[in-house]
């Protein structure tokens, strides 16, 4: 099983959409955890399986204080609610002056979802929404325990600019150095493009050269449809045949290439079902 950690750098590029989109078609049991120190979205814009809301006091806002006194990866699942539609969430801040409760924790928090696989009840995989991250994001202190970084852009110049030279910058500080594409490190760093389907092939060629010449030591892994109207459906604020959409559909062929790449290494089966497409998606 394994942490998947997704994260943007300046910008709006939509974090929070593709990893709601990413989990929802996930092919094994997966937890979707709000780990941006920024704060979370889902619990103002998804409703709970019960029909209410969801409770901004369980999630990462409780686990503070369980994770200072140790992390059993099975006790993470204390802190879990399921949205609409079955996937089990881990409901983020509420806002950015509550990270001070997590200070020193974020390692123990990677070890504890990189370990989830050992949960007595119900192992899984975690995808991580660590939203915008900068040098000094405590959520950085995680990644070294995931098995993919997923840099999230989209592909103005600019933003294809400052994903290069983010991922350039993590390279430095989880693999020690510049790294060209013969030699990438473990954690994977990999870029997701949020494009245009019909221009997806040429950008991702382009993108690639670009890192590969600037030994960021990332590459692109797919691509995300820029779908305003499947991530309208996706956070429940439009009615629609969710599963038919562009956004979906790229979805399942991330996660599919994903387990085509990476699947043996992540071999250990997973219980009970995963959640389907459902509301929740925000920057």
């Amino acid at each position: 099983m394994a942490l998947i950690a997704l994260a943007a750098d300046k910008g709006s590029p939509g974090v929070t959409t593709t990893a709601v989109a990413l989990a929802a078609v996930w092919p094994r049991r997966v937890l979707l955890a709000e780990t941006d120190p920024a704060g979370g979205d889902l619990v103002y814009r998804s409703a709970a399986a019960h029909g209410g809301p969801l409770n901004p006091n369980t999630g990462m806002l409780s686990i503070a204080a369980t994770a200072r006194r140790g992390l059993v990866p099975d006790q993470i699942w204390d802190h879990v609610q399921p949205l609409s539609g079955g996937l089990d969430v881990l409901v983020g801040l509420a806002h950015a002056e509550q990270a001070a409760g997590l200070a020193g924790l974020w390692p123990t928090l990677g070890r504890a979802f990189a370990q989830l696989a050992d949960s007595e009840h119900a192992p899984a995989d975690v995808i991580a929404d660590c939203g915008r991250i900068s040098g000094d994001s405590p959520a950085v202190e995680m990644f070294s325990q995931a098995a993919l970084v997923l840099l999230v852009s989209r592909t103005e110049p600019e933003a294809i600019a400052r994903v290069r030279d983010r991922a350039a910058a993590l390279t430095v500080k989880l693999h020690g150095g510049p790294r060209g594409a013969g030699a990438l490190g473990t954690p994977l760093i990999g870029v997701l493009l949020i494009t245009d389907p019909g221009d997806s092939a040429k950008i991702v060629h382009q993108v690639d050269d670009m890192l590969m010449a600037s030994q960021a030591g990332a590459r692109v892994v797919g691509t995300i449809a820029a779908d305003a109207t499947g991530a309208d459906q996706l956070a429940g604020r439009k009615r629609g045949r969710l599963d038919k959409s562009l956004l979906i559909r790229s979805a399942r062929k991330v996660t599919s290439d994903l387990y085509q790449q990476f699947g043996a290494a992540w071999s250990v089966p997973a219980g009970g079902s995963h959640g389907q497409p459902t509301a929740g998606a925000g920057r």
